[in-house]
């Protein structure tokens, strides 16, 4: 089993900056492809970016593409979210996600552990 735990979240005016990470522990984090998920209140939980176990391939949601960049470091066993030129549309719970699947996607069924989210809120 791998735990995620979440950090970096907090309250940005709009067009600020925040990087949230995650720091990932119980697996080989270089065998896992990583996501990064928001839910927003009373809405779904959306996809926002993913990376590939080597960091060699990366997806973007359109609407962060541009303004939000993941990264990992396997030798820290953790993802990067940074997120700049932030929107008070970008306000939600952030979640990273860990996925044993050897092809990286945007679906959050194929993710199989979560964190617990950091709030991320953006004032206009």
């Amino acid at each position: 089993q791998v735990q995620l735990v979440e950090s970096g979240g907090g309250l940005v005016q709009a067009g600020g900056s925040l990087r949230l990470s995650c720091a990932a522990s119980g697996r080989t984090f270089s065998n896992l492809n990583m996501g990064w998920f928001r839910q927003a209140p009373g809405k779904q939980r959306e996809f926002v970016a993913a990376i590939s176990r080597s960091g060699g391939s990366t997806r973007s949601a359109d609407s962060v593409k541009g303004r939000f960049t993941i990264s990992r470091d396997n030798a820290k066993n953790t993802v990067y979210l940074q997120m700049n030129s932030l929107k008070p549309e970008d306000t939600a719970v952030y979640y990273c996600a860990a996925d044993l699947f050897p092809v990286l996607t945007t679906n959050p069924s194929s993710y199989d552990t979560w964190g617990q989210g950091t709030q991320v809120t953006v004032s206009s």
